[in-house]
């Protein structure tokens, strides 16, 4: 699987929709993911809007939970990677991300008129 790079510069304005979930690697046993390091793995889903266009939203894991990430927050996402996949006849981009962080005095109430 090869990874690709993303300027986060380019994205625009990234805001938490819905905080940490914890990943599971099995969800009829509510095993949590672990990275190689044995880390918990959480994913954030963050919108992206660039250019005043429609907003995206992206799944991040990221390892270990992002301490203060709440919906509605701007997020600061560092070292975000992009992965092609695919199985059978399904295939994605998958996101991965060292570390999402809130950005300090963006309350959650922000951006409700569809500002990203």
């Amino acid at each position: 699987m090869q990874s690709i790079p993303v300027d986060t510069t380019r994205l625009g304005v990234l805001r938490c929709a819905i905080a940490p979930e914890a990943k599971l690697s099995n969800p009829e046993t509510q095993e949590v993911k672990k990275d190689r390091d044995g880390n918990p793995v959480y994913t954030v889903a963050v919108t992206v809007r660039q250019d005043r266009r429609r907003i995206s939203v992206i799944e991040i894991a990221v390892s270990g939970e992002p301490k203060g990430v709440q919906e509605g927050q701007i997020v600061k996402v560092t070292g975000l990677t992009a992965f092609a996949w695919a199985m059978g006849d399904r295939h994605g981009i998958s996101f991965r991300a060292d570390a999402i962080t809130p950005i300090s005095g963006t309350a959650t109430t922000q951006g409700k008129g569809g500002d990203a």
